[in-house]
């Protein structure tokens, strides 16, 4: 976490999780995001109280946009990525702004290195500007993929921070793993 040129926090993660299938991941304002947070937590649980089971992905990406656009008037300064699985085990990823617009994409980004990344994945996830066919990637070789795209992005944005933390979603749950960025 930082502000302007200065550190306040190197180790406040951005990733929150919501499910065992579904995580949400955030930039801008800490008290922002925290606020947010403690909403979708208590809704996701006076959910799980009443219907017996955990929210589904695409429930709680309709959830988070009204949670944001109850709140257009004075909004959550965050900005946020709602990432996990539908009901047919397929990766989804959606994309909020502020207000609580959602775009559900193969992928996205948000925070202070997105403008670096955003034209990488174009070219490595979504094959934008190329004209073989797409891969299929393996989760260890998406996770390898996202380190050498930050390793470049830390080089390059003072505010990207020392470290990375990785959420891979999968059928048999989700790992979460820490990778430094910055040794020096």
């Amino acid at each position: 976490m930082s502000t302007e040129y200065q550190i306040l926090s190197r180790d406040q993660t951005k990733i929150h999780k919501l499910t065992e299938k579904c995580s949400l991941l955030s930039a801008g304002c800490r008290a922002d995001m925290d606020a947010l947070w403690k909403v979708l937590d208590a809704k996701m649980v006076m959910y799980k109280y009443s219907i017996g089971k955990e929210m589904a992905s695409p429930a709680v990406a309709q959830l988070l946009s009204n949670t944001l656009y109850y709140k257009r008037f004075f909004p959550y300064y965050s900005f946020n990525v709602l990432a996990g699985l539908d009901e047919n085990g397929k990766g989804a990823v959606y994309d909020y702004d502020a207000i609580g617009s959602m775009e559900k994409k193969e992928y996205s980004a948000s925070g202070s290195g997105t403008s670096f990344v955003i034209p990488a994945l174009d070219n490595l996830i979504g094959f934008k500007t190329r004209t073989e066919p797409k891969p299929i990637r393996s989760v260890d070789e998406c996770i390898e993929l996202v380190k050498d795209l930050f390793v470049s992005i830390g080089e390059r944005d003072i505010y990207t921070g020392d470290a990375i933390e990785i959420c891979a979603i999968t059928s048999a749950g989700m790992k979460t793993e820490i990778f430094q960025l910055k040794r020096d």
